[in-house]
């Protein structure tokens, strides 16, 4: 479990394909305490650390983790936003995040609004997740509050701190990122989904 509050952006040193799984193997300030086992999120994905050595570390992602995420993407050089999974005398400085994945985004807009950015993604709504007006979105990892809140797609403002230490600064237009939707969110989605399939819906409105 994690908190969307990024650590830093580890540095993707190394890509080995094997199969249908790829090897990433990252540089960062953390990698000397790393275990092997640990969990680790990647751009919102939890991984496990298979390997450390020295200031660099090694995680598997699967071909179910490729297809969903913007793993598959990655390229020597990219930077990759980091969290450690939390702990459980932590803060909760964010939200809920599990580090799974719903399914990927394509950056529309970046918008510099005099020391802060706000930048628009846009998704697919068939795959049933939805968005609220201040409700909470992980995006590449980093919990934040959602703006401007669309059918199919929703803004974020993003603060200078933010902007330095995630893989924000690197985004344009066309770049794909990893959403992960709010917890709660999904299961009243996919609930209130049961009911209107089921022709439930007027008997759950009465009730």
């Amino acid at each position: 479990m994690f908190s969307g509050i990024v650590e830093e952006a580890a540095k993707v040193v190394n890509l080995t394909k094997e199969k249908e799984n790829l090897h990433i193997t990252l540089t960062c300030s953390f990698a000397q305490e790393l275990k092997i086992d640990q969990s680790v999120s990647h751009n919102g994905v939890c991984l496990t650390v298979v390997k450390q050595e020295g200031d660099t570390y090694t995680v598997t992602a699967i071909k179910e983790t490729l297809d969903k995420s913007n793993l598959g993407l990655l390229k020597e050089g990219d930077k990759v936003n980091v969290e450690r999974s939390m702990r459980l005398e932590s803060l909760l400085d964010g939200h809920m995040v599990q580090g799974h994945v719903d399914q990927t985004a394509v950056c529309t807009k970046v918008e510099e609004a005099d020391g802060s950015w706000y930048y628009t993604f846009e998704y697919d709504p068939t795959k049933g997740n939805i968005t609220v007006e201040k409700g909470s979105v992980s995006v590449n990892g980093v919990s934040l509050t959602v703006v401007n809140s669309k059918d199919k797609s929703f803004q974020v403002a993003i603060i200078p701190f933010t902007y330095d230490i995630t893989n924000f600064h690197t985004f344009k237009e066309g770049t794909v990122v990893n959403l992960e939707f709010d917890i709660v969110g999904k299961y009243i989605s996919k609930i209130l989904k049961q009911y209107i399939e089921g022709g439930m819906l007027d008997k759950l409105l009465k009730s």
